[in-house]
């Protein structure tokens, strides 16, 4: 009662912050009417000035004190323009259409653009011009040289923005630049050198990747640099993007998968489970109807587990006593006492689903069903174990151990990969609806976007999934792919050293903002009042009612004029409502994931008079509904939704597009039973209640404020599993994220090296007495196996005698081996093209990272989704991944070095260079007894066998102990090969197998 009293004298935490803001503001306008009687030469003069003197300064805590104190008069230099840009009607073009300038920052955008600056998030209304806000600070920032970026949600706004507001930073003196899908990477460099750079938030993160996990040069980077960010639309870009990690792969190296193979065998399971729910729900109401209300329940529940969306059960959960009945009998089966009961109920359907977690699981009725004639099909077997036995059996040499353990892991993979291929294709025909999660064009699977409606062409779900839904759909399976490299939206936007973002509805997710992206919320108020009447939910028992309502709705303000935008929250929902609006005859325009290009059309449309628009999703749509004439006088723009969104945001933003500036409008969800919302997250129980002590009957609704509230709980409770779901990934993604920083500050290190022979040469210091203290500093020293190794990585051409390992420490031995190998990469340099020896030393190290690094994210990807069976043994998942990654993290920089070691000497900047440095060396042969054809009128000579070394390709020295290069070469003729019927070369008239070729 106190906190609300004072919040009521003094304000919200909000409001005083904003109040604290104004000042400046008044500052400004002072600052813009001084600004007045300058010319456009000394406006621009102003940002000439100021670029001179903040790049000037070099420390970036230091430059960002000094735009704090020229904020006020560099925001008024930016209103200035815009106001004259206004005055002369400046016209120009946007994404080819013609435009005038109509805008002058208001004081509330200015307090906008304070927020923005201080890295904070502004949330401001549809319609309040934060496209305009964004100008200020960018300008501001820019001014730095080190670059400023804007993050929106699709390539169309990126274009449609920079050009827009490029009006404006043209006219101050700053550059714009524009990143886009298609563009090649030397226009890429350039955008990103200008002062200001529009551009998505993929295109952004994928630059990075490329940027640091790709290119091998300096030249082939594009980005500069990371300095400040303000992200359009950031709630959809840092949450509901965030659970998806942005990853750049390439085609797997093998590919055996079987899903064409179980697609016939996964339908007919599906079908016969179908077919089984719909024989239990048949006998459910026969239960029913002979009053065995219990039994019903049972059956009833079983039918949920095994088919949640069957439509019997759905008309049977309008009932509130049968619903009552289904959901107490499964409240007592998840009971501890009656775990064994609830397997049993579970095994006697084929599988299960889980809507809420998106899994389905076999049982083993349906696995039967898949492998009659195999028990063991869906087992993995324990390799431990029967490595152990394999290991243990006297009667098997080695190499047969070796060949047995190979067909015990083949064996072993052939399962997991069977398993893993029924799983998936299970989850795709069961729980991945078509024109919901995704949409078929040209032959392709493409990703709907859940959140905004929009298609993802080029995403894929990964572990197999879309492999999965492409072989379900009859479409082409491409092949799956394999991770090259990867990020997190959290992580990439983390980089920046300051970022901020502005949306319509952040509010709910405050706590989110500051938690990981220590974010703060400040709410902008409106320019003008709202005028918008946000109307009661209506709730009805099913969605065919739902529907129904919504149409009679739609008649009504159709019949007088006034424009009506219908919000769906999937393709499927909003191409039902088209049917249903053709059969009453009413025009109308769907826009959804299937037509995309024509989306700004239709929504600028969407406030004229009489207009009916459908829209699956308008977060991010970012075009104003601008009303018609005589709209206002008809209570402006109508926003139904059709259902209650998941996230209390996207409702929203549906809802802020009508009454913009003033406007009036009125809007109004409709909401069943029926919904995903409110079957999985919704309280079941109290609803049952309501339903009874209402007598609803059929088409009948429920409508009061606190029904909202508890619609507003259910989607409570999935905001915070999402949360929890991002949070989880974050946690995950941190200990990557660490390994990703030292992996790429180690590559740029190698690429922006000018002497990459120093980086070589840290690695043979570092590597080679580790690999000595391997062999020797052990209680039985080695050396019989260091020198093997030395010989299989240098070509040294030790011998154990001349090495003399024993008569030296570790240390010293370690020193003995490092000035060798110097010694001989220096001799190596020496006939390389001078030219192209550091592009081979940046090559050779690049290249180790690069292939190490891949294979190291593909074991983590492994790691991880293991790593959760280890919480069984109560055992946290996170702490055994943090400690695991370590170690393997740990294996990972030594193996890179290694790497580099063995490809140090089988490199070359061009081939006649190392021929030219082969020549140089002594030549032995492998074979011991390789005689050549002798010249005519020669003896035949069989040349001496000679000491064979370590390595093919290498061998031992000449004896002097002092480690001499040398490497064998293949054997050259000296004449051409003769034929064993030929005459022998020799001249004794025999043929050539029958003289001196019998030798041979």
């Amino acid at each position: 009662m106190v906190g609300w009293i004072l919040k009521k004298i003094l304000g919200s935490k909000n409001q005083r912050e904003l109040r604290r803001l104004m000042p400046i503001v008044r500052r400004m306008n002072e600052f813009d009417e001084q600004f007045k009687s300058l010319s456009d030469e000394e406006l621009r003069a102003k940002t000439a000035a100021w670029e001179a003197e903040v790049s000037a300064i070099p420390g970036l805590e230091e430059q960002w004190k000094k735009l704090d104190e020229i904020l006020p008069e560099a925001f008024a230099v930016v209103k200035n323009a815009a106001r004259r840009l206004k005055e002369r009607q400046h016209s120009f073009t946007v994404c080819d259409q013609p435009m005038v300038w109509d805008m002058v920052h208001f004081d509330v955008q200015l307090l906008g653009g304070i927020v923005l600056h201080r890295g904070r998030i502004a949330e401001m209304a549809t319609g309040e011009g934060k496209t305009l806000v964004a100008t200020l600070p960018l300008y501001l920032n820019a001014l730095t040289g080190r670059g400023a970026h804007l993050v929106t949600v699709n390539d169309y706004l990126a274009r449609r923005d920079a050009e827009w507001m490029g009006q404006l930073y043209d006219f101050l003196g700053l550059t714009v630049g524009c990143i886009q899908h298609d563009q090649e990477p030397d226009v890429r460099r350039e955008q990103y050198a200008m002062d200001i750079t529009y551009g998505t938030n993929s295109e952004f993160g994928f630059d990075y990747l490329r940027d640091n996990g790709m290119a091998t040069t300096r030249e082939q980077q594009v980005q500069r640099g990371y300095h400040y960010a303000i992200v359009d639309e950031v709630d959809s870009i840092l949450i509901d993007e965030a659970r998806t990690p942005l990853i750049i792969s390439g085609p797997a190296t093998i590919s055996t998968h079987q899903y064409d193979k179980w697609k016939p065998l996964i339908e007919q399971l599906v079908r016969k489970q179908n077919m089984l729910c719909n024989r239990l729900a048949s006998e459910a109401i026969e239960k029913f109807e002979q009053g065995e209300v219990e039994t019903g329940g049972r059956l009833m529940f079983k039918v949920k587990l095994g088919q949640p969306r069957n439509k019997q059960l759905l008309r049977l959960m309008e009932d509130p006593d049968k619903r009552r009945a289904i959901d107490k009998a499964e409240l007592s089966f998840f009971q501890d006492t009656r775990k064994e009961e609830l397997f049993q109920l579970k095994e006697e359907l084929f599988f299960t689903i889980d809507e809420k977690s998106n899994e389905a699981d076999l049982s083993e009725q349906g696995r039967v069903f898949l492998n009659p004639d195999d028990p063991n099909a869906f087992v993995l077997p324990d390799l431990i174990s029967e490595f152990t036995e394999i290991d243990l059996d006297p009667n098997l040499p080695d190499d047969g151990k070796d060949k047995k353990k190979a067909e015990r892991q083949q064996h072993c993979d052939a399962q997991a990969e069977r398993i893993h291929n029924i799983s998936q294709l299970l989850r795709a025909y069961c729980l991945f609806e078509k024109d919901v999660q995704y949409v078929i064009e040209d032959n392709k699977v493409v990703i709907v976007d859940e959140f905004t409606g929009r298609k993802m062409p080029g995403r894929r779900w990964s572990d197999g999934l879309h492999q999965a839904v492409e072989a379900k759909e009859g479409v082409q399976i491409d092949r799956e792919t394999q991770t090259l490299a990867t990020i997190t939206i959290q992580n990439y936007f983390r980089l920046y050293q300051k970022l901020a973002g502005m949306t319509g509805t952040a509010e709910t997710e405050a706590a989110e903002f500051h938690d990981i992206y220590k974010l703060d919320v400040n709410v902008i108020p409106t320019n003008r009042p709202v005028r918008r009447t946000d109307n009661n939910d209506r709730i009805y028992k099913t969605r065919r009612e739902k529907y129904n309502a919504v149409i009679k709705e739609i008649r009504e303000s159709h019949a007088k004029t006034q424009p009506v935008l219908v919000g769906t929250v999937s393709v499927e929902s909003s191409e039902l409502l088209s049917r249903m609006l053709k059969r009453e005859k009413i025009p109308h325009n769907v826009l959804n994931a299937k037509f995309h290009m024509q989306e700004a059309e239709i929504v600028a449309r969407a406030g004229q008079p009489g207009t009916v628009t459908i829209s699956t999703n308008m977060a991010g749509r970012g075009t104003d509904i601008k009303l018609g004439p005589g709209v206002i006088e008809l209570s402006g723009l109508m926003v139904i939704g059709t259902e209650r969104h998941e996230a209390r945001r996207i409702d929203r933003q549906l809802r802020g597009r009508c009454a913009r500036q003033g406007d009036p409008g009125a809007s109004r969800f409709y909401v069943s039973f029926e919904d995903d919302l409110m079957r999985n997250f919704g309280a079941a129980d109290r609803m049952t209640r309501i339903m009874e002590r209402f007598g609803l009957e059929e088409g009948q609704e429920l409508e009061h404020r606190w029904l909202n509230k508890s619609v507003e709980t259910a989607q409570k409770r999935v905001e915070q599993r999402n949360y929890l779901i991002r949070k989880r990934t974050l946690d995950f993604d941190d200990v990557m994220n660490m390994q990703r920083e030292v992996v790429y500050t180690y590559r740029n290190e190698v690429i922006d090296s000018e002497e990459p022979r120093k980086l070589i040469y840290e690695v043979i210091d570092e590597a080679v007495p580790a690999k000595v203290k391997e062999y020797l500093d052990v209680d039985e020293p080695n050396y019989t196996g260091l020198v093997h190794w030395v010989n299989t990585t240098f070509p040294l051409g030790l011998t154990k005698e001349k090495a003399q390992f024993e008569t030296r420490g570790v240390d010293e031995n370690a020193q003995f081996l490092v000035e060798k190998i110097k010694d001989a990469y220096e001799r190596k340099s020496a006939y390389e093209e001078p030219t192209a020896v550091k592009s081979l030393e940046r090559y050779i190290i690049l290249n180790a990272i690069d292939r190490l690094w891949q294979e190291h994210l593909y074991a983590m990807d492994a790691l991880r989704e293991g790593v959760y069976l280890r919480g069984y043994a109560q055992k946290d998942p996170l702490i055994e991944y943090k400690t695991e990654a370590y170690d393997m993290f740990v294996e990972l920089m030594a193996n890179i070095k290694n790497e580099v070691l063995n490809n140090l000497f089988r490199s070359t900047s061009n081939l006649q260079a190392f021929e030219n440095f082969l020549a140089t060396l002594p030549q032995f042969l492998l074979r011991e007894h390789a005689p050549t054809a002798p010249t005519a009128g020669a003896p035949a000579r069989a040349r001496q066998p000679q000491p064979v070394g370590a390595m093919a390709g290498v061998a031992t020295g000449d004896g002097d102990g002092a480690g001499e290069v040398s490497i064998d070469l293949p054997i050259r003729r000296s004449i051409p090969k003769v034929g064993r019927n030929e005459p022998c070369p020799c001249g004794s008239g025999k043929k050539y197998k029958n003289c001196c070729g019998r030798v041979a």
